[in-house]
């Protein structure tokens, strides 16, 4: 059967509905961890293709269960927007954050302390290793990124900070001294990471937690060229997300119980009270 674009688009269009109901659907008081990330895709927009930030916001819950709690299609990322984000998950429902992970964006900080000032403001270990990767020639890369990891897989700050400046005094250090100003420029967001103890850590290192999504997401994605909408990109991504919440309602996928368990302890320890009315 042959059928157009158009037949396949006017069918698709029956899953907005259940789109903007889940978009605006209530959401839980209380989240130990909320990661703020955004994956690009290419989107037609005015006659011609341009990238688009498909903003997500991922939550993880007081039962240890990751959750998307919603999709923004914008230009950039920029702090304002994400503070429009942040207050729309307000108005939903969120009324504290133990944890916020996200990445350097300058101003995003201070955006999150305006909507929970509560929040401990993390930057992401992940985004910030890529990032001083980009600067690294190829051959080098295994060993610069060995090197990194001393420094956030120290037992404690001073121990990162130790390692940091070994790394910066170091012969391939020097090599690369834009990576000092990197870690240098994002450290009073990296060090709230080593109070933690390593049952937390586990659950803020964002490589299992939002990577495993995101990398779902963009599975889906690549294989399309670029979207008609921003509405075509936004049911696709939604489409993949309701799979993989079904994927993990199945036993398949989620956190260790046990793990989590005593993570969810040690935040009580952490944040005393604050997990009582979640």
């Amino acid at each position: 059967i042959d059928v157009s674009p158009d037949l396949i688009s006017k069918i698709t269009d029956s899953v907005l509905e259940e789109v903007r109901e889940w978009q605006s659907r209530p959401l839980e008081p209380v989240w130990p961890v909320i990661f703020l990330d955004a994956i690009v895709c290419k989107v037609r927009d005015a006659g011609t293709v341009k990238n688009k930030a498909a903003h997500l916001a991922v939550g993880v819950g007081v039962d240890g269960k990751k959750e998307v709690l919603g999709i923004w299609v914008e230009h950039t990322e920029g702090a304002k927007f994400w503070l429009r984000v942040m207050n729309d998950l307000k108005a939903r429902g969120i009324e504290d954050v133990l944890i916020v992970v996200c990445d350097g964006l300058t101003g995003l900080p201070a955006a999150i302390e305006a909507v929970w000032p509560d929040a401990v403001v993390q930057t992401c270990i992940v985004h910030l290793t890529r990032a001083s990767l980009r600067w690294v020639n190829y051959k080098d890369r295994k060993r610069v990124a060995a090197q990194l990891r001393l420094i956030y897989g120290a037992p404690t700050e001073q121990a990162a900070r130790d390692a940091l400046d070994a790394w910066t005094d170091s012969e391939i250090g020097r090599q690369y001294p834009a990576i000092k100003r990197q870690w240098e420029a994002a450290w009073e967001q990296v060090i709230p990471f080593f109070a933690f103890p390593p049952e937390v850590r586990k659950v803020i290192y964002t490589t299992n937690m939002i990577e495993s999504i995101n990398y779902q997401l963009r599975k889906i994605t690549k294989t399309r060229g670029h979207f008609p909408t921003d509405e075509a990109l936004i049911k696709l991504l939604y489409l993949g997300c309701r799979e993989m919440g079904r994927t993990n309602r199945a036993g398949r996928g989620g956190r260790s119980n046990y793990n989590w368990k005593i993570a969810l302890n040690q935040f009580d320890v952490m944040f005393p009270g604050r997990l009582d009315n979640a």
